[in-house]
């Protein structure tokens, strides 16, 4: 982006309805284009939205850290360069290079590193994404520039520190300094003159990737959900078929090391909470023998399901996302054959199809990163771990209450099931993580900020309802989440979701059963709109609100009772 494109964005946002996006600069420099860039970037990210930048003093970050107030911004950008740290690693300041004094400097940094963090931490419970120092570090120490000094290595043993304080807190995000350097090369950052002229330290390119970078942590793209995968020459290398189970390979004594490194990373996204299945023309039996190598990195266990026949790949994809319960839009598919990548493509526009260009191996380290991007998450969460778990018991689950003889009811009495309700709001990471990503059994389809997030924490009339659920087929740990308002005797739901994992098990209807029975409430007032995709919860409410249209999305509490199915959870209650 440009800077013209930049000014004609900015100007168009301007000019969109709705509360702007505010958005605190804490930088020590005058932000100029920055700040241009930061808003072009910000309002260019759906929805599009104005967006206004405020920031500080000249030459104070810390300062400008402490004077802010987390109430008056919805997230802040913080930039640290080496003269935030001390003036005398700037080049504005003549303040002295002397060997002398070198001591001194890292003392400084220390105590200034001191107060950044502590400042940083005070913006909490807002959103804040940090850059630590891009540009070049002057030639300060006494050895020469292709010389790691003791001073260099202890200056940057103290923002190495600085940085993991930073990344361990749960409202801070650091960017990768790797990740600066592909997008910005260093001999390319610094524009000495204008920093000299006006006190803007960048050059246009740098400032430009610096801000792409921030607004795609304070407004992240929509993460996808699962990841379907081929085997054959691509799982491993090699023709299941044609050479057997014992003679694919993946390792590096096979000359199919790209392989491996592909499994292992299958694996971490698995353990990560990433969905991993796999559509492959082959024998299910081999297929099965083929996993039950000991030396396999990609453990049978962490995939589900496992599509493996001699129909079109389409077909696979299509029971893939039905046993999984979401949309091809959240779905990336990898396969070796680009005619297989074209048919599933066809079938599906919204999937992304990747190719595994095994005999590239630049192509394969680089679909490694492109991957990574696609299902990152900034911190895991106990449910990571027993997403594919779950969904196998849900399979089981369903089985049986389709071939159980005796009915539902009789099925659910002797599932073991239990329920926790919990109501603090010192853990929600994984409430948030539900509200925003789930849109099956969703009242509404509204995305909740971290901003807003916060808001709701912070008041008192707002309680937040986190429901975990376990039975003899596993745990699923927390699958559902409601947010509402308790005023003058009034109870209103303003967010519920659920996860498709604990559908069937009447989690909902002991949810509605909470709310009632916790606020000794005559009714709920439920804050629904109806959505291309909530067709699983416009489905619960018409079991007591009748056939849609509603004229109103009130239940009472008589109503509730007479309709509510016998519900056989055992109930633990958390504060």
């Amino acid at each position: 982006m440009n800077l013209l494109e930049a000014l004609q964005i900015v100007s168009r946002a301007r000019k969109e309805p709705g509360k702007p996006f505010r958005l605190s600069l804490a930088c020590g420099f005058t932000p100029l284009h920055l700040e241009t860039f930061l808003a072009a970037h910000m309002a260019s990210r759906a929805p599009v939205t104005a967006v206004t930048v405020s920031h500080g003093i000249y030459g104070d970050l810390a300062g400008n850290l402490e004077r802010s107030k987390p109430s008056d911004m919805d997230a802040a950008a913080v930039i640290i360069e080496w003269a935030d740290l001390d003036a005398r690693l700037g080049a504005r300041s003549s303040g002295g290079w002397d060997p002398s004094r070198l001591t001194d400097i890292i003392q400084c940094v220390r105590m200034q590193s001191q107060r950044i963090g502590d400042g940083l931490r005070v913006l909490a419970p807002q959103p804040v994404v940090v850059s630590l120092p891009t540009l070049p570090l002057p030639p300060v120490p006494y050895a020469r520039p292709a010389q790691l000094s003791v001073f260099e290595a202890e200056l940057r043993s103290e923002l190495a520190s600085l940085a993991v304080s930073l990344a361990a807190h749960s409202h801070v995000r650091v960017l990768s300094a790797q990740e600066i350097d592909q997008r910005s090369p260093l001999n390319r950052r610094q524009d000495l003159k204008s920093e000299l002229d006006s006190g803007f330290p960048y050059s246009l390119g740098h400032a430009d990737e610096m801000a792409r970078l921030l607004a795609g942590f304070l407004r992240p793209p929509d993460r996808k959900k699962g990841l379907i995968s081929d085997l054959d020459d691509t799982v491993w290398n090699g023709i299941l078929g044609e050479i057997g189970p014992s003679q694919v390979s993946w390792s590096l004594e096979g000359h199919a090391q790209v392989h491996g490194l592909y499994q292992q990373l299958l694996a971490s996204l698995a353990a990560s909470g990433t969905l991993v299945g796999v559509a492959t023309k082959n024998d299910p039996a081999l297929v099965e023998e083929a996993f039950a190598r000991r030396d396999i990195l990609l453990p049978p266990e962490r995939v589900f399901p496992i599509e493996a026949h001699w129909g079109p790949k389409s077909e696979s994809i299509g029971r893939i996302l039905k046993a999984w319960n979401i949309g091809a839009d959240a779905v990336l598919f990898v396969d070796d054959s680009p005619m297989e990548l074209a048919e599933v493509q066809a079938a599906f526009p919204a999937i992304e199809c990747l190719l595994f260009s095994k005999d590239d191996p630049e192509a394969v380290w680089d679909l490694l990163y492109r991957l990574r991007e696609r299902f990152g998450v900034a911190q895991l969460q106990i449910e990571d771990s027993l997403r594919a778990e779950s969904l196998r018991s849900r399979a089981q689950f369903e089985a049986e209450i389709q071939d159980g003889p005796s009915g539902i009811d009789t099925f659910l009495e002797h599932a073991d099931a239990e329920i926790t309700f919990s109501y603090s709001k010192n853990a929600p990471a994984r409430a948030f993580e539900l509200l925003n990503k789930t849109n099956q059994f969703n009242l509404n389809g509204e995305r909740v900020s971290e901003s807003e997030w916060n808001s709701v924490l912070a008041s008192e009339n707002r309680f937040v309802l986190q429901v975990a659920y376990k039975d003899r087929f596993g745990s699923l740990g927390t699958i559902a989440v409601m947010v509402g308002t308790c005023k003058a005797g009034s109870i209103t739901i303003d967010h519920w979701v659920m996860s498709c994992r604990a559908f069937s098990r009447r989690v909902e209807h002991r949810c509605l059963a909470w709310v009632f029975d916790h606020f000794n409430a005559d009714e709920v007032d439920l804050r629904f709109v109806p959505t291309p995709r909530n067709g699983p919860l416009q489905e619960f409410l018409a079991i007591f609100l009748g056939p849609p249209p509603w004229q109103s999305y009130r239940i009472p509490r008589v109503l509730f009772q007479e309709k509510c199915p016998i519900l056989y959870h055992s109930l633990l209650e958390i504060a």
